[in-house]
C-alpha cells in the first residue's frame, strides 16, 4: 500500500500543474481524459463572491501523516461526500468546495476533477472511487479509495438505469437547477430558428440540406452527435427525439467530448453546414470556439424566464443523484436544494430550481 501511495503521490504532484494550466488556457487541446479536458475557459471565483455557509456539517475527515513522506498527509472524506459528475457541473463542484471546505482557488482544479457523465454514473453505481480526484493541496492527498457517493449532472440514460437495477442499486435523483439543451450553428449560417419537427427530421435523415429549413441552397447539413450514454446524447434521445430513432451518424460526425463538438461548430471550415447540440451553461461559459450561435426553437429563446416557465421546448435540469439509503449524502442533497444551497447554485452561475437571489 505504501508503495502504491508513493507512486500516486509522485503522479499527483506532476498532474496538478497540468490540470491548473488546462483550466486557465483558452486554447488547450481537447481529449477524453476527464472534465478538465473539455473546458477551455477559466473557471474562477465569481466577482462579489459571498460566503453563504458559515458553519458546515459537511467536512473532510481525519488527516493521517504519511510516514514515508514527511510533511505530507492522507485525508479522509469524512461527512463531505466524494463527488463525481458531468463536465457541465464542474463550476458547481468548485463552489461547493469553496463554501464548505474553504479550499484555496489553486487547489480546486485537483479537488474537482469529474470523470464525465457515464464514467461517474458507473462509479456511483458500483461504489468505485474516482481516481482523478486525489489532490487536496500540494501537501495532502485525498483517500484514493473513497467511493463516489454523489453525482452532479445530467439524468441517467436507460442503460445506466439498467446497470443500477442489475447491481441492486436504487438511484435517487433530485433536480437542483434548470438549463437549456440548445442547438448550435456556425455564425455564418443564416438560420436563427428551427422547429422541433425540423430538428427531428434532420436527425432522422429526412432533411439533409439547409435550404429546406431556411439556410443556403446546396449546403448539406453536417448533423453532429455525441456517443451513447454521454449526457448530451441522453438528452437528445429523451428530450428531443422522444422515442424517434436517430439516424446513425458517420464516425466523423460523432464527437467524443463536449468541447470537440463546440469546436467543430465554430470551425470556419464547416461554415454554414454544421449543426450540433450542447447545454447553454457550457456553451456560454466553459468552452469557446470560433463563431458559434445558439438558435431558438419554435421561435423561443432559451432565456431564464422561458426555462422557468417551461416555454422553451428543451428545458432540462441537472440532478444530484445518490444511492438510496445513504443518509449522509441525502442530507447534503437536502442542503443543496434548500435556500442556502440554492444561493450557492445561483452564485456559480446556474439557474436554481428555487427562486433565490
Amino acid at each position: 500500500m505504501k508503495k502504491q501511495l508513493g507512486i500516486l503521490m509522485a503522479l499527483l504532484l506532476m498532474i496538478l500543474p497540468a490540470l491548473t494550466a488546462l483550466a486557465e488556457t483558452p486554447d488547450a487541446a481537447a481529449d477524453t481524459s476527464g472534465s478538465w479536458a473539455q473546458i477551455n475557459q477559466t473557471i474562477a471565483r465569481p466577482e462579489n463572491w459571498q460566503q453563504y455557509v458559515e458553519s458546515s456539517p459537511f467536512a473532510l475527515g481525519e488527516s493521517v501523516p504519511m510516514e514515508d513522506y514527511p510533511g505530507y498527509s492522507l485525508v479522509q472524506y469524512g461527512t463531505y461526500p466524494a463527488i463525481d459528475g458531468s463536465t457541465v457541473c464542474v463550476p458547481l463542484g468548485m463552489e461547493l468546495a469553496r463554501q464548505h471546505l474553504g479550499l484555496e482557488e489553486g487547489d480546486l482544479p485537483g479537488f474537482v476533477t469529474f470523470s464525465t457523465t457515464h464514467n461517474a454514473y458507473v462509479r456511483l453505481i458500483e461504489g468505485r472511487a474516482n481516481p482523478s480526484v486525489s489532490i487536496l493541496s500540494r501537501s495532502a492527498v485525498l483517500d484514493p479509495e473513497a467511493p463516489v457517493r454523489l453525482f452532479l449532472g445530467t439524468e441517467p440514460s436507460r442503460e445506466e438505469l439498467q446497470m443500477a437495477e442489475e447491481a441492486g442499486v436504487e438511484l435517487v435523483k433530485v433536480p437542483f437547477c434548470y438549463d437549456a439543451f440548445v442547438f448550435l450553428v456556425n455564425g455564418s449560417n443564416p438560420v436563427d430558428n428551427l422547429t422541433v419537427k425540423q430538428i427531428q427530421m434532420i436527425y432522422t435523415g429526412e432533411i439533409i440540406h439547409w435550404d429546406k429549413v431556411g439556410g443556403k441552397a446546396g449546403e448539406m447539413i453536417f448533423a453532429y452527435q455525441r456517443p451513447q450514454n454521454s449526457g448530451s446524447q441522453t438528452a437528445m434521445e429523451n428530450l428531443v427525439m422522444q422515442g424517434i430513432p436517430l439516424a446513425a451518424a458517420r464516425p466523423s460526425l460523432v464527437t467524443s467530448g463536449m468541447g470537440e463538438l463546440v469546436y467543430q461548430i465554430g470551425d470556419y471550415n464547416n461554415g454554414p453546414r454544421a449543426l450540433g447540440y450542447s447545454y447553454l451553461y457550457y456553451v456560454n461559459g466553459m468552452y469557446k470556439s470560433g463563431d458559434v450561435k445558439v438558435i431558438s426553437v419554435d421561435g423561443t429563446e432559451p432565456s431564464e424566464d422561458n426555462l422557468r416557465s417551461g416555454k422553451y421546448p428543451f428545458t432540462t435540469c441537472y440532478y444530484a443523484v445518490y444511492v438510496k439509503g445513504d443518509t449522509e449524502t441525502e442530507a447534503f442533497v437536502q442542503w443543496l436544494t434548500g435556500e442556502e444551497g440554492q444561493k450557492c447554485v445561483r452564485q456559480a452561475g446556474y439557474i436554481p430550481v428555487m427562486d433565490v437571489e
